[in-house]
């Protein structure tokens, strides 16, 4: 399954890393003065001031996805990076997973189907959505983006997904900001933009 577990909105049981180190919360990588630094993909963000590192649990958002494609999910190559957030509804989520293609244009493929999935996984929950897919460049990386607009049942707008997929250096890197108001969305995709990735 691809790296995409990230996405669902009730799949985070986000903890405080404030009382203890927050590099425990990380599987790969290490975080020294708000800096993240992932060795495997060579990827660099700088932590926005005032953001809590977290660490998320994804156990809910998979259960979704097997019930929504009726097989079960292998996450043991999935690894947390760096996961941040300003509250509950404004965070910053990302995860790695190797990936080699077998034949030019799988991972594209991959991510158009994990899209379907993801939609078809929200509608099977009675959430009412929009979604938009396009594509963006981060110092040179290409990623495929997914934009979700989730409403309540009276029609108001209670939250925005932009889900990122990208294959660097053999890594699938999925990043996932969600957000409800446009300050929180912009420092979080002025920390994307801005990260850096060592060419390999």
């Amino acid at each position: 399954m691809r790296n995409y577990l990230n996405f669902l909105v009730i799949c985070f049981v986000l903890i405080s890393c404030k009382q203890v180190d927050p590099n425990k919360y990380i599987d790969e990588g290490y975080l020294k003065d708000n800096l993240y630094k992932s060795n495997e993909i060579g990827w660099t963000i700088q932590i926005p001031d005032g953001w809590e590192v977290v660490k998320p649990d994804n156990r809910v958002g998979k259960a979704a996805i097997e019930i929504t494609t009726g097989a079960k999910i292998d996450l043991s190559e999935q690894k947390h990076l760096i996961n941040f957030k300003k509250d509950h509804a404004n965070l910053f989520v990302s995860t790695s997973q190797p990936f080699k293609e077998e034949y030019p244009g799988e991972f594209i493929e991959g991510t158009e189907s994990m899209n379907k999935i993801i939609y078809d996984t929200y509608k099977s929950r009675g959430a009412k959505t929009d979604t938009s897919s396009g594509s963006v460049f981060i110092d040179g990386m290409e990623f495929r983006t997914f934009t979700i607009k989730i409403y309540s049942e009276e029609g108001g707008l209670i939250l925005n997904q932009i889900l990122y997929s990208g294959l660097v250096n053999g890594y699938d890197l999925g990043i996932n900001i969600n957000y409800n108001n446009e300050k929180d969305k912009n420092i979080m995709l002025e920390a994307l933009m801005k990260s850096k990735f060592d060419k390999k």
